[in-house]
């Protein structure tokens, strides 16, 4: 999907509802930070979660550079005088293998870079265990989001154990897709 085709779909979303629309951009699409942060606006959103793999690259940002991007679109938002929730994703979990390092201590470094460069909530993506994002949770003051499951719930559990833990942000992503295509299948089975 292209940024461009990415924003229709965002400004169709933001049109049709009376909240707050947050859109996943990516790692930017490869456009600089001010024009990504106008172009979101435009599209009617007011957040986004932006990831330090570059996929079109297959490769990861260095820790600093991600900070950077992150320090970048801070700088438009705030230019733009919108408060944008900058979400910021690290992949140290879910890619060792494209920076080479310890996960844990990349995610805390790469959560700690963001939270400094201007992110209102951290994303480190693919814990392995509650263990490792309780140790981010040390580390920063920002709400750290976590990835669930519908039914059966995040790396710590059900909604009361997720929000015990500290969780302040909760992320479906596709796992929702996933749960409903599955319920989708079970209803339809008799059908085939």
């Amino acid at each position: 999907m292209s940024l461009a085709e990415a924003l229709e779909a965002v400004s169709r979303i933001a049109a049709a509802v009376d909240v707050p629309v947050s859109a996943d951009l990516e790692s930017g699409y490869g456009v600089p930070p001010a024009e990504l942060i106008d172009r979101l606006l435009e599209a009617g959103a007011v957040g986004l979660n932006v990831e330090d793999t570059v996929h079109g690259e297959d490769r990861m940002r260095e820790p600093q550079e991600h900070a950077d991007y992150v320090a970048g679109l801070r700088a438009a938002a705030d230019a733009a005088g919108v408060d944008v929730v900058i979400n910021a994703r690290t992949d140290a979990f879910a890619r060792p293998e494209l920076h080479g390092a310890d996960p844990l201590e990349q995610a805390i470094e790469r959560c700690l870079l963001a939270e400094q460069a201007g992110a209102r909530s951290l994303y480190p993506v693919k814990p392995p265990s509650p263990e490792a994002v309780t140790s981010i949770l040390e580390c920063v003051t920002l709400p750290v989001n976590v990835t669930a499951h519908p039914i059966d719930g995040s790396v710590f559990g059900d909604l009361a154990s997720t929000r015990a833990a500290g969780m302040r942000r909760v992320t479906f992503g596709p796992r929702l897709q996933a749960a409903l295509t599955d319920e989708i299948g079970s209803l339809l089975h008799r059908w085939r």
